[in-house]
């Protein structure tokens, strides 16, 4: 088959820091080359894949210190896929919906996954007006503000089993990976570890629009032994750093579409203590891959007691739900599908109200509850 895949120009492919999407397109290059399929990927120049690389910057944007435009660089990059659009079977886009107006009228070989948040205003209009492209979530419950869009599957992201490597005998801190930002609660984190007595190592990226939460919330709560801030790291240093700790703690606050961080730590054997929200709930398996809590009692609780779970067990889970292998191949159903489904040219719908609406949050985006009853039983691995 031959596969296009379109990645953001934020970051490298893949990233050097922080970059969960561009990370996600790079395992899945590699994985489908594996599988002897013809891989072509859009992206930065430094990008490093099996894929054939057609360089459409010289360098990632975020690391660019010159003065640049996200929005040239992603249509110039959009125009060049578009000149060469016969040449493959399937153009798989990371881009959000940028490439919708460009390539309506080819829409039925393309595929976009959507890799953040869906309650945004004006997307699930958007999604409407343009619902000839066929889209996958990359969780279930990704999929809740906009039911009507035209999701034609969900795929789990993953990594190389190779990539992180299990620790049975982790040194015992607890670990906190990602970013600095309120949506993610480090300030739980931090409360947890002084709770319990037990040291917390921070290993975070601070953007400059959270640099203010920061510095007036976070900061100031750092002043204490059991704390320790580290700083961004890159995947070279994430296998230790995720593998000694006795448990990573995901305190987020906000409707996640999936959670990178949260199979990082499983690779590694460790498990995972976890407000469910979002799709939290979708990717631990409560009481074998990690503990799901609903208040800081909880977490205080399960931060003394997570020793208990097996860490093999973990790194098991990780292997059967979350490998690039399984990833890679959830894709390759959906383009199979795709291709072979009769195509019958659709023009996009234009919604009815398009020019007088004003935007409502979609009700089941109101909805979510960030705390739901916990089952009494572990779905499945």
């Amino acid at each position: 088959m031959r596969i296009a895949q379109v990645s953001p120009l934020a970051e490298a492919v893949p990233p050097r820091f922080y970059g969960g999407t561009e990370r996600v397109v790079a395992t899945l290059c590699d994985s489908m080359v594996d599988l002897g399929h013809d891989v072509t990927l859009f992206a930065s120049a430094e990008s490093s894949t099996k894929a054939t690389l057609i360089p459409m910057r010289d360098q990632a944007l975020r690391l660019d210190t010159a003065l640049w435009s996200d929005v040239a660089a992603h249509l110039n990059m959009l125009d060049e896929v578009r000149a060469r659009a016969a040449q493959f079977d399937i153009i798989h886009f990371h881009l959000d919906c940028l490439q919708m107006p460009m390539f309506a009228d080819i829409a039925h070989k393309t595929l976009t996954t959507l890799h953040g948040r869906l309650d945004i205003k004006d997307l699930d209009a958007l999604l409407m007006r343009w619902r000839q492209f066929p889209l996958a979530s990359i969780s279930d419950d990704q999929r809740r503000p906009v039911p009507a869009a035209n999701f034609v599957g969900t795929v789990y992201h993953g990594f190389p089993k190779s990539q992180f490597q299990f620790n049975g005998d982790p040194t015992g801190y607890l670990a906190f990976l990602g970013r600095i930002s309120p949506e993610k609660r480090p300030d739980r984190a931090i409360e947890i570890a002084k709770r319990t007595g037990i040291p917390l190592r921070i290993a975070a990226k601070v953007d400059r629009v959270d640099m203010p939460y920061f510095k007036d919330v976070i900061e100031p709560l750092l002043n204490d032994p059991l704390i320790e801030f580290i700083g961004e790291v890159d995947d070279s240093q994430k296998s230790e750093f995720l593998g000694n700790a006795r448990a990573l703690l995901f305190p987020i606050d906000w409707p996640e579409p999936f959670g990178l961080v949260m199979i990082e730590a499983m690779a590694c054997g460790t498990p995972v203590i976890a407000w469910p929200c979002g799709a939290v709930p979708e990717v631990i398996d409560d009481g074998v891959t990690g503990l799901l809590v609903r208040d800081m009692d909880m977490a205080v609780r399960a931060a003394l007691h997570i020793t208990a779970l097996d860490r093999r067990r973990v790194r098991q889970v990780f292997e059967q739900r979350f490998s690039a292998e399984v990833m890679a191949q959830g894709y390759i159903d959906i383009y199979r599908r795709l291709i072979a489904a009769p195509h019958v040219a659709k023009p996009a719908r234009r919604p009815a109200n398009a020019m007088t609406a004003v935007w409502v949050a979609p009700p089941a985006a109101a909805a979510i509850d960030p705390y739901p009853i916990l089952p009494t039983s572990s779905p499945g691995a």
